[in-house]
């Protein structure tokens, strides 16, 4: 999925530099998306580059000696966007959660721990409730416009929403058996 946010944002950003990209995909929180680190982001770049996928245009050096390779899309590239997005925009998978994993086990381990667990699960649910609600409260929707990323937002704060309810039931059921 990478290479679908690299191609995609240098359509809207013909241009741009690597560190620009990456700054946009934090900026938008892109790793509520999709799993990405700094090494995996250049690594996929370097590819794209080498397939022809996309270009240089520009080479500039920093203030601080550093080569700065702006990049565009090329043809390959947009032929490869469309695939991509065919591919991604119809899959539709399963969610799953790594704790569901340690949740099969829970019958094993000692339950203080696992109530410790689960916490730490509405705890990281929360804060990640409150950067949705954050990035939400300061973007709106425009008129005549369909802000997709907004959508997907709401969709995932909903999903969060959901889960900690589900959470908070769990510690309960722990906290209480046979209530």
């Amino acid at each position: 999925m990478i290479p679908l946010l690299i191609l995609g944002l240098l359509i809207q950003n013909p241009g741009a530099h690597g560190y620009e990209l990456l700054t946009l995909m934090e900026k938008r929180h892109y790793k509520y998306i999709v799993n990405f680190t700094k090494g995996s982001f250049y690594y996929n770049l370097q590819q794209l580059d080498e397939k022809g996928l996309i270009e240089q245009v520009h080479q500039t050096i920093s203030s601080n000696g550093r080569e700065i390779h702006r990049f565009t899309i090329t043809n390959s590239g947009m032929e490869e966007f469309e695939k991509l997005m065919v591919k991604f925009g119809t899959k539709s998978e399963y969610v799953n959660l790594q704790c569901y994993v340690a949740l099969l086990f829970a019958d094993d381990f000692d339950k203080y721990k696992l109530l410790k667990l689960i916490q730490a699960q509405i705890d990281q649910t929360e804060a990640r409730i409150a950067l949705l609600d954050d990035y939400l409260a300061i973007t709106k929707e425009f008129p005549g416009k369909i802000d997709y990323f907004r959508r997907m937002n709401e969709n995932s704060r909903s999903h969060h929403q959901v889960n900690l309810k589900w959470f908070k039931e769990l510690k309960e059921e722990i906290e209480e058996p046979n209530a």
